[in-house]
């Protein structure tokens, strides 16, 4: 039997929720999901990736993609999946963007560097100065191995160290190196710095790995990682947790306030969890909007789209795309 959690069953339906309203600023960021296909089946996965998945942005997207940046006077793309690095025009999509000076950043499972058809990809991140963000939920192998699976801890330190070699993470280097943290259960992740310190120190010792920051994200109560709550009756007193941690001083630094997020197809959303509970961007007279429909409209002031979901952002201190916000 499918599971269902409450917020994919109230998605369906008129938004109704305490979390409080919100409007877009300006526009920084574009975020693009290049598709749902993944070499991992993760626990926490809010995107519900895996070996399985078959969507794809296909050259037509792209190219749409690339006329937007060309447009909107954008400095960052920050491309997603999934595996980015699996859909067949990642190399096409960086180099253009690179090509124009726009800042990619590739959100990167670090085990993907390793397959057998991404010879050379490591190199080719370097050369175009791709910032890496990667998934590394523990310093510990155990507990990496229990969420991501059997195996992938070596290979995350492995990809780490290669990347080290090439200059990422290194002092005076330009070539970023970011870490991410997801909890593996029900709870709140520790205060960021204090748990940079700690990664720092324990790769360094360990493994002479080096990064720039860790970035520690809330998991969100949705697909997969909502699917477990619900299996194991923690669904609401997760929910529970994540809105008494609100913090108003978070409102303001939401991703979604200078973020847009775009699936594979094309279709435009407030963020990339919205994405998955198939909550729209809303504008007059549209049921859903394409990018390709966007250009030379100014979003700023527009109201987002909100439900109790968005806690997962605002709970303690703070979570988004670029880890803890207070």
């Amino acid at each position: 039997m499918k599971l269902k959690n409450p917020i994919e069953i109230e998605s369906s339906l008129p938004p109704i929720t305490h979390f409080p309203s919100l409007r877009r600023g300006r526009l920084k960021i574009l975020q693009v999901n290049l598709g749902y296909h993944c070499n991992q089946k993760c626990v926490h996965c809010h995107v519900n990736a895996s070996p399985d998945r078959r969507e794809m942005m296909e050259q037509p997207t792209i190219d749409q993609v690339i006329d937007f940046l060309a447009t909107s006077c954008l400095w960052t793309l920050d491309l997603t999946g999934g595996a980015p690095e699996l859909n067949p025009y990642f190399r096409c999509l960086v180099h253009t963007a690179w090509e124009r000076k726009v800042h990619v950043i590739d959100r990167c499972n670090l085990t993907i560097l390793e397959e057998p058809e991404q010879e050379g990809l490591i190199e080719f991140l370097a050369d175009h100065q791709v910032e890496i963000i990667a998934s590394l939920p523990c310093y510990l192998k155990e507990n990496v191995d229990r969420q991501r699976g059997t195996g992938v801890f070596d290979v995350s330190i492995e990809v780490l160290g290669k990347l080290n070699q090439l200059g990422y993470g290194q002092k005076g280097s330009n070539l970023l190196l970011n870490l991410v943290y997801n909890p593996i259960g029900p709870f709140l992740p520790p205060p960021q710095r204090l748990l940079e310190e700690e990664y720092r120190r324990q790769l360094g010792e360990r493994y002479g790995i080096v990064f720039n920051r860790l970035y520690t994200l809330i998991n969100m109560p949705i697909e997969r990682f909502g699917k477990m709550l619900v299996a194991e009756g923690q669904f609401q007193n997760y929910m529970n947790l994540l809105r008494e941690g609100h913090q108003d001083a978070n409102l303001d630094s939401v991703m979604c306030r200078f973020m847009m997020s775009i699936d594979w197809q094309g279709y435009v959303y407030d963020c990339d969890f919205n994405q998955m509970l198939g909550i729209p961007l809303r504008i007059e007279g549209k049921p859903r909007v394409h990018l390709s429909e966007l250009t030379g409209m100014d979003l700023e002031g527009r109201p987002i789209m909100v439900l109790d979901h968005c806690f997962g952002c605002t709970s303690s201190q703070g979570s988004s795309c670029g880890g803890a916000l207070s």
